[in-house]
């Protein structure tokens, strides 16, 4: 199963929508791009493998393998990017913002529930991160002129 995730990015984060199969899944938010830095940038475009995982903090949630330069980044709930997140993705219902979103826990069940169906299939799980370059390059003219 890949599933693909189109970003849009501000300066003051990055708000994406997941799909599958060309079917909306959900939105997501993320840090700003800040050249993939630690705790400060969301990570590079690319495809990655998802795990499960589980923890005190975030109970079930997935985690992006092989992210260079990275460890550790997670699809975990979150309705603010800027004060919540420190690389990762947050899945959400609706985009309230630039970086942030409302209903976060509830998004990620359903992606949750997606992954879970997939890997009864015996599925690897892609997480396909794209762009829509043309867009940003025309929002950041109309902001530099």
């Amino acid at each position: 199963m890949e599933l693909v995730l189109t970003r849009v990015y501000k300066r003051g984060g990055t708000n994406g929508t997941l799909t599958l199969n060309g079917h909306f899944v959900c939105f997501t938010i993320e840090l700003p791009w800040k050249e993939n830095k630690t705790n400060i940038s969301c990570i590079p475009e690319g495809r990655y493998e998802l795990r499960s995982r589980t923890s005190t903090k975030f109970n079930n949630h997935l985690e992006i393998l092989d992210v260079p330069e990275r460890s550790y980044i997670l699809i975990h709930p979150a309705n603010n990017a800027i004060t919540e997140l420190g690389g990762c993705i947050a899945p959400v219902n609706l985009l309230t913002g630039i970086g942030t979103g409302i209903n976060s826990r509830l998004a990620l069940q359903k992606l949750l529930s997606l992954y879970h169906q997939a890997r009864e299939r015996k599925e690897k799980v892609i997480l396909n991160i794209n762009s829509n370059r043309y867009e940003y390059l025309k929002q950041m003219q109309k902001t530099n002129s």
